[in-house]
């Protein structure tokens, strides 16, 4: 299972920066994961400043 990017997000980008497989990118509203790039490491949710990021 892919992370998801919840509405909570800031849009900071910190997410985007630690993610190994470039998986994270701006979307309209917040930041988005991309499912089929994400392997599942959690390092993205660790490095979330407000929590915004789960598995899904």
């Amino acid at each position: 299972m892919a992370y998801v990017i919840s509405d909570e997000c800031v849009s900071c980008g910190t997410c985007e920066g630690e993610c190994p497989n470039e998986a994270i990118s701006q979307g309209d509203e917040h930041y988005v994961i991309d499912a089929d790039a994400c392997v599942d490491c959690g390092t993205c949710a660790e490095a979330c400043p407000v929590g915004a990021i789960s598995a899904e």
